[in-house]
């Protein structure tokens, strides 16, 4: 006899504000977690695009029931007649129409479409910001459009904007709020640093944040951030705010040849994305947050 089929997890996508979107999940116990694909810098149409990792993280979060949050340059968008940039090499051959902004939201649509429920948020970086201004186009939210026809509660994020976790159980009154902040990024490469030096400066924009994520730089690091608190009870405790910088599927660099990455004296960076898992647990009845991440390579 076939294994029983897991009920799918129920999940709740809305906003609140114009940046802030609420993800509502119930979780089956404390045991459970809700699998979260963390992205950034997909660079998805660019030739350098690891679409064979990016399809594999694709069929996970399908498979664990997760959801997926990209935090801008899905699109890398700069092979257009508008773009100093544009490179005939860089040009996927099944981009090459006269309506090659509209071939970038087909394609990407085409290849989301088995995924589409699994997207809860796709926000802007600066890929998408370029192509806004200069071509009046907003290529994130005609995105979003095309992956609800196929069944997905995705909404369209900011260049910024909060996440807040809303984790319930089934059968129980247990909840906790779990705020994520994001911010595609800006800025250099950082090539000593790696941008950890903004972690300090973020966690004071953003205290309220359990998770502060940033991209841009296509760097990939996991930093937490132990704080001391007080309590509205008058008691200290002690926390952490979770550091991420998320990675990218672009390998600009590759065998070192050429292109504009290596002449301007870049090195390999990292290719791969993050998993979080997000759940609760008690300790002496108080209920806290469980965030782990771990690298998705």
């Amino acid at each position: 006899m076939a294994p029983k089929a897991r009920k799918k997890r129920r999940i709740e996508i809305k906003t609140t504000d114009e940046n802030v979107a609420v993800v509502t999940v119930w979780l089956r116990n404390m045991a459970d977690r809700l699998d979260v694909l963390l992205t950034s810098d997909r660079h998805h149409d660019h030739m350098d695009c690891n679409r064979d990792m990016e399809r594999r993280h694709l069929e996970e979060v399908k498979e664990k029931d997760g959801i997926i949050i990209d935090i801008g340059d899905l699109f890398c968008a700069m092979q257009g007649v508008h773009d100093r940039r544009s490179s005939k090499d860089a040009l996927d051959p099944e981009l090459k129409r006269g309506d090659y902004l509209d071939a970038l939201v087909e394609q990407a649509a085409n290849f989301y479409a088995p995924y589409a429920k699994n997207f809860a948020l796709l926000g802007l970086g600066n890929h998408e910001t370029g192509i806004l201004k200069h071509a009046e186009t907003n290529l994130t939210k005609r995105l979003v459009s095309k992956l609800k026809l196929h069944g997905s509660h995705c909404v369209a994020g900011g260049y910024s904007g909060f996440v807040r976790f809303q984790v319930r159980y089934e059968n129980s009154g247990t909840k906790k709020s779990i705020p994520l902040w994001y911010f595609h990024g800006s800025g250099g490469d950082a090539p000593m640093s790696f941008g950890t030096l903004s972690v300090k400066r973020l966690a004071s924009q953003v205290p309220d944040a359990q998770i502060v994520c940033t991209g841009h730089s296509h760097n990939h690091w996991i930093l937490p951030l132990p704080r001391v608190r007080l309590t509205n009870k008058g008691k200290v405790r002690h926390d952490e705010q979770l550091h991420l910088k998320v990675g990218t599927y672009k390998d600009e660099y590759k065998k070192g040849i050429k292109g504009w990455h290596v002449e301007r004296g870049g090195m390999p960076k990292p290719v791969g994305q993050i998993w979080l898992k997000i759940g609760c647990k008690k300790n002496d009845g108080a209920v806290s947050s469980v965030i782990e991440a771990s690298r998705a390579i």
